[in-house]
């Protein structure tokens, strides 16, 4: 019998029936050299105006739109062009909401700035955008600072090769000798190279006790080939190594300053922790970090495993402090772009592949489920798990969006975070697959009876 095909009910409002929701909105295309603004028609003769991105043409903009009683704009998230458009229009107390391009497309064939601008007021108008995330000005300080830093801890390590390179086209194998050539060891040793020494024996005084290679072993690594050009290299890689981290500490006050200003302005301050007692990563810097992050959040992050001071404070850059801008966890763990998408068409799933995209916050967490895969904890366990179930990736997107909610529900509440070593969640884990089991022989009529006798 062939099925009636009934009429289904719409549920929600046709767009006919769309209320507004934004009487007084604006709509803005950004772009390099000109923005493009439109306006309700009864607020202004003209609704839709050019001005230019100079500083001087996007304070005529701000206050075009107070003139026109405008309250509220929405804008596309174009590259950077749009972040001294925004400082100028919050400035000036108007509502900014700042939106994914994606979301606003228009019409296929119907590609122009006016008609972009007048698309972005209508679905303002009727509140059927979404503005994206966008921290407190202090917290973007200090992400700026953070993500500086890290671009200049990326331009150091290019370095470190460079001078692998030179040191090799010299024949002089240090780097198979000791570990890291920027250690006290290596870096003593290249700086007498670069001081003018060429003798091995000499250059070996330089070990550090600590170093486990031998100081005959180091000498015999370093008698090689020093031709001029390739001494020109190393000096200039030494010297734009000490460069880049002259500007590394130089952004760690920085971000030190904006932190002592966060921290300075809450109410309740619990006790400094001192610094982290994990091992720190050579990536991180020296300074303490981890007692601004818990004055600033009540709550200590680096509990978790995996979290390193340094990780913690850099999340805290990226996500602030409120988490009131996420209704739940899930909500937080789908803005990371941690969750699979469920594209259902026809009653079935279609494509559960996360989205694409960059969050520096997602990828932050996902080089801690590495580290925390290696611990003997509940969450590492969970990755070896999750790693002998499907793969290695899958291991570290899953126990990324775990710690992801771990991070979110210790924010929202306040709650510190509660170890479970790996003994009890193998226990756990145990009991949830006796409890299935049991589940399904009841279902079946059956009835699971235990072994005690010795298992063969």
């Amino acid at each position: 019998m062939a099925r009636s095909h009934r009429p289904r009910k719409h549920q929600g409002q046709r767009i006919d029936d769309l209320a507004v929701i934004h009487p007084r909105a604006a709509g803005i295309d950004v772009g390099s050299r000109e923005h493009w603004v439109a306006v309700p028609p009864q607020f202004s003769s003209v609704s839709v105006r050019p001005f230019l991105s100079l500083t001087s043409g996007l304070h005529e903009l701000a206050e075009w739109l107070k003139e026109c009683g405008i309250t509220t704009v929405a804008m596309e998230s174009t590259g950077v062009y749009w972040v001294p458009l925004y400082e100028v229009l919050q400035a000036r107390g108007l509502d900014v909401q700042l939106v994914n391009a994606r979301h606003v497309r228009n019409v296929p064939g119907r590609k122009s700035d006016v008609l972009d601008c007048q698309w972005l007021l209508k679905l303002h108008t009727f509140g059927l955008l979404r503005g994206s995330f966008r921290p407190a000005a202090q917290i973007v300080a200090l992400r700026s600072y953070l993500r500086q830093r890290d671009r200049l801890v990326d331009g150091a390590a290019q370095q470190v090769q460079h001078m692998h390179k030179a040191l090799t086209l010299m024949n002089v194998q240090l780097h198979t000798i000791i570990s890291d050539i920027t250690g006290e060891t290596g870096m003593a040793i290249i700086r007498a190279i670069v001081a003018g020494e060429r003798d091995p024996e000499q250059l070996a005084r330089h070990r550090n006790w600590r170093c486990r290679a031998s100081a005959a072993t180091i000498a015999e690594s370093l008698r090689g080939n020093f031709q001029p050009e390739h001494l020109l290299a190393l000096i200039q890689a030494v010297t734009l190594y000490d460069t880049y981290q002259r500007l590394i500490t130089d952004c760690d006050t920085l971000a030190q300053n904006v932190l002592a200003e966060l921290t300075s302005m809450q109410s309740k301050r619990p006790p400094p922790l001192g610094p982290s007692p994990k091992r720190r990563h050579r990536r991180d810097p020296a300074v303490d970090y981890r007692s601004p992050a818990y004055v600033l959040t009540g709550v200590d992050l680096t509990a978790i495993p995996g979290i390193s001071a340094y990780t913690a404070i850099s999340l805290l850059g990226e996500v602030g402090t409120d988490m009131s801008q996420w209704p739940d966890a899930k909500h937080f763990a789908s803005w990371l772009r941690l969750c699979p998408r469920a594209n259902i068409t026809g009653g079935r799933v279609t494509d559960t592949r996360t989205m694409p995209g960059i969050n520096r916050a997602a990828e932050l967490l996902r080089t801690a489920a590495v580290c925390a895969g290696k611990t003997s904890t509940a969450i590492g366990a969970f990755y070896r798990r999750r790693a002998l179930r499907r793969d290695s990736a899958h291991a570290v997107a899953d126990t990324a969006h775990k710690l992801a909610r771990i991070i979110y529900t210790m924010l929202k509440t306040g709650n510190p975070f509660q170890q479970v070593d790996e003994a009890t969640y193998q226990e756990q884990q145990r009991q949830h697959v006796i409890n299935r089991l049991q589940r399904q022989a009841h279902r079946l009529g059956l009835q699971l009876v235990a072994n005690t006798g010795a298992v063969s």
